[in-house]
């Protein structure tokens, strides 16, 4: 009996041994091989009928986009080219009229900003993505947009860069 209980305890200690267990609460389900991170600076390129250029936006983005994965996960910063790799543009910041009332009157517009983002993962290039991610935020046309501006895209930055990390890393 005891020979029993001992070799099922050695067996259980054994096997346990082999297992391992990660927890995140990020939910990023990143690869033990990949170890490095690059972020690349994501110029404003807004095409013609696309919006405007914010001149500060570009450097908010990419830095917002490092917090992010700096906060979240434990890759290492590369100072070349990582294991991952962002790099993208910011293609479209915006406001447009969006209910119109029977006066012709916009009664709210909207805020848009999109970022084209190409993901590349050299352990698991099966991974990679060349995507546009956009988010808005709706407000009443009696601001301007010079009085929201701040607001609004610190809203929809927070949105885009955590589909951007769900896409790279949590992979749902």
């Amino acid at each position: 009996m005891r020979y029993l209980v001992f070799s099922t305890l050695f067996f259980l200690v054994f096997l346990l041994n082999g297992c391992k267990i990660s927890y995140s609460f990020s939910g990023a389900n990143i690869s033990p091989e990949i170890k490095t991170v690059s972020v690349q600076y994501f110029p404003n390129r807004v095409t013609p009928g696309k919006g405007f250029v914010n001149p500060n936006f570009s450097q908010i983005f990419t830095d917002a986009l490092k917090d992010k994965i700096k906060a979240q996960t434990g890759l290492v910063f590369a100072t070349d080219l990582g294991d991952v790799d962002f790099e993208g543009e910011i293609t479209r910041y915006q406001a447009t009229p969006l209910a119109v009332t029977g006066h012709e009157v916009a009664e709210l517009n909207r805020f848009t900003i999109t970022v084209r983002v190409k993901f590349t993962n050299t352990i698991n290039p099966d991974e990679n993505f060349d995507t546009q991610f956009s988010r808005y935020e709706d407000y009443e046309s009696s601001h301007d947009l010079q009085s929201v501006e701040q607001d609004l895209s610190e809203k929809i930055l927070e949105q885009i860069t955590e589909d951007i990390f769900n896409q790279a890393f949590v992979n749902w």
